[in-house]
Order: C-alpha cells, then sequence, then structure tokens
C-alpha cells in the first residue's frame, strides 16, 4: 500500500497539538541560549528566529515534499534552534512513509547537521559538553524519532488495510444482495409467466371454440364462458400468489410460495376438459418429492402443455412421468407438429428458456429436439431431491 493511500487526513485538532509540540521542543531548546545569542550575538538571535518561522512555514507541506522539508528543517537546524521542533516533526513524518531509500540518507543528514551544530556553532557554555556524550544523545534522539515514524505509519497501514477489507466486504455483501434480489425476480418473472401463459392459452382456445363455432348450443355456449371465467379466476389468484413473494411481511399474502401442493393430474385434467387429447402416465409419487421439485416438475408439466396447447392444438399429446430416488425424475412430453400452421402463434422461446434456467437451477437437464418423423420431444431431468 502506497503511503499516500494510508495516510488520514489531518483535522484542525491534529494540527494544534502538532504545532504545541513544535513550539514546546523549540522552547526549551532556544531558552538554553537565547541570553547569550541577545547580549553577545544579537544578529544571531534574529536570524534563528526568522529561520525557525521559515521552518514552521515550510513544514506545512512535509507530506506533500517530505524528503525536501526535512531537508530543509535540518540544515536550518545547524544554526537555529527554533527550527528543531519543525526540524522533529519533519523527521518523524517522513519516517512514517517507511521507506528506506530516504530513512537512511536523512537520518544521516539528521545527525550530522546535530553534529556540526554542537562543533562549529555551539555557545560556550555547550562547548564544556563531552563530544562523546552529545554524539551518543544525537543519535539516540534520531533513531527514537525514526523508531516512532515507522511505528506510526504501520499503525496507519494496519488501520487502512481494515478498512479498505471492511469496505470491500461490505461491498461483496451489497454484490450478494443484489445477486440475490436478481435471482429472486428472475424466478418471480418465470412463474409469472408459466401462469399467465398457461392459463391465457386456455382462455385463447376456449374463446376462440366461441368465435368459430357455429353449431354450439346453449348450454354448450354457457359451459365455455363458464370455463373462461373460472380459467380467467385460477389465473388473477395464482398471480396474486407468486406477488405475494414481494410483500414485506410473511403475513401480507398466504401462502407465500406458489403451487405448494402441485396436482399434476389435476392440470391433464384441465388440459382434457379444455379438448386436449392427453394419454398422461405418472409411475412416481408426486408427494415423496422435495418441494421445490414438485413445483418444477408442475411448471415443466406446465409449459408442455401449454406449448402443445399454442403449436399444435388439435394433436394428441403423450405424457410419461417416470423414475425413482437412484435414478431421479424423467419427464417426458411428445406431440406431433401441425401439418399446416394457421395464424402465426407468438413468437416462442421464453417459455422453454425460462424452464430450462428453472431446471438448471435445481440442477437437472432439459432438452427439446424434433424427430425424423416431425414429432416434438421435451425431456426434463430432475433430481429426487434438491
Amino acid at each position: 500500500m502506497k503511503p499516500e493511500q494510508y495516510q488520514p487526513p489531518l483535522t484542525w485538532a491534529g494540527h494544534a497539538w502538532r504545532l504545541a509540540l513544535m513550539l514546546l521542543v523549540s522552547a526549551a531548546v532556544f531558552s538554553t541560549r537565547a541570553g547569550y545569542l541577545w547580549n553577545e550575538v544579537r544578529w544571531w538571535f534574529f536570524a534563528d528566529l526568522a529561520l525557525g518561522v521559515a521552518s514552521y512555514a515550510a513544514v506545512w507541506w512535509r507530506r506533500r515534499y517530505p524528503v525536501a522539508v526535512t531537508v530543509f528543517t535540518n540544515l536550518a537546524g545547524i544554526v537555529s534552534t527554533t527550527s528543531l521542533g519543525p526540524a522533529t516533526l519533519a523527521l518523524v513524518s517522513m519516517a512514517t512513509r517507511r521507506r528506506w531509500v530516504e530513512i537512511i540518507p536523512l537520518s544521516l543528514l539528521c545527525v550530522v547537521a546535530n553534529v556540526v551544530a554542537a562543533l562549529f556553532f555551539s555557545t560556550p557554555a555547550e562547548e564544556n559538553d563531552p563530544a562523546i556524550v552529545v554524539y551518543a544523545v544525537v543519535v539516540a534522539i534520531t533513531a527514537a524519532m525514526v523508531s516512532w515514524g515507522m511505528y506510526i505509519g504501520s499503525r496507519r497501514e494496519l488501520l487502512a488495510s481494515w478498512r479498505a477489507r471492511a469496505l470491500a466486504s461490505e461491498a461483496e455483501q451489497q454484490a450478494k444482495v443484489q445477486q440475490a434480489r436478481s435471482l429472486e425476480r428472475a424466478r418471480i418473472a418465470r412463474e409469472m409467466h408459466d401462469i399467465l401463459a398457461h392459463r391465457i392459452s386456455a382462455m385463447s382456445m376456449s374463446a376462440g371454440a366461441l368465435a368459430y363455432r357455429t353449431d354450439l348450443t346453449g348450454e354448450q355456449v354457457r359451459e365455455t364462458a363458464r370455463t373462461i371465467q373460472e380459467t380467467s379466476h385460477l389465473a388473477l389468484t395464482e398471480l396474486r400468489e407468486v406477488l405475494g413473494v414481494l410483500r414485506e411481511g410473511p403475513g401480507d399474502a398466504a401462502p407465500e410460495e406458489p403451487q405448494n401442493t402441485p396436482d399434476l393430474m389435476a392440470l391433464v385434467d384441465e388440459a382434457q376438459r379444455l379438448g386436449m387429447r392427453v394419454d398422461a402416465r405418472c409411475e412416481i409419487d408426486v408427494a415423496a418429492l422435495s418441494p421445490a421439485i414438485a413445483r418444477t416438475l408442475y411448471r415443466c408439466v406446465q409449459e408442455a402443455l401449454t406449448n402443445a396447447r399454442r403449436h399444435s392444438p388439435n394433436a394428441p399429446v403423450s405424457m410419461h412421468i417416470r423414475g425413482g430416488p437412484d435414478h431421479g425424475v424423467d419427464l417426458l412430453v411428445e406431440n406431433p407438429l401441425p401439418l399446416a400452421s394457421g395464424s402465426a402463434p407468438p413468437a416462442p422461446g421464453y417459455g422453454l428458456v425460462g424452464l430450462a434456467e428453472r431446471v438448471g437451477l435445481h440442477g437437472g437437464r432439459q432438452s427439446a429436439t424434433v424427430s425424423d418423423d416431425k414429432r416434438f420431444l421435451l425431456h426434463v431431468w430432475l433430481p429426487w431431491q434438491s
């Protein structure tokens, strides 16, 4: 991680305590020689203060130009004790970057600058200090400042990495939530397509009989109209059940999951009442299936009958359901293709595509093929348990 990425922004409180600490360091060192400079070398007194003010101004840009500011403040500290406060902050700030290519030469510069100041720019009172003691103190203070700066930098980087990890985890969680919502919307869309396509095709078939059959008796007309009414009522009821999953509370719609107890034979009986010729055989116990697999099987049968009614309304349909716990569930639906096309039906494809997605979500397989003798075959395999 680059230093610019984990350096926290400074507040006014942060600037205030740093300024107070620099002033304390500068005042503590300057007070030891201020009297001598004022009485003996007054121009040095004002030069010390001038360089100190320049150092305080330069240290403001220590993060943007860490090397330049550290070099300037340490060189100024050779002759200006008031520059030692900014020089200390600049060295510590530079060390937080933890770049040895910067730390090693600037640390040596700090040591050399303080040694030169002690040898050539010390007051008579300071000349009595043993040189070895001065050098040891300078090296120890420099090492302490660099170590402290590196510790602060490592802690800042650690906190920044934790924040980045938390943000990444939150973004990943939001992405998962968004993906779950998208999958749920797609599932609801498939439910609505299956329900409405089946019911509306049934109503269309019954309404078509009323439009083209002129030999129907009054009782047959009433029966057909009653069938249309019941089918539309079922469509609205099932649509309401599907939309129940969009409610916020679990009690807003009952039941929330559509088709909790699918009845395949009732679906076949309904198709036969609408005039379809369906030969259905079911060799499995649908109640033994898991609810998810049972609902998926129900939708597969519903979509197969809907397609047959839309594209081959007068053709016989053969449906065979077989399987077991070891093999899974096989659904085979077969019907001959129409020899001649009348009015063109709506563009097909969405039902089978949605059905393939639904089957795939439960680990199943689907294939829709046309045999050489012009027979349409829909084969769906589902695992026994989801």
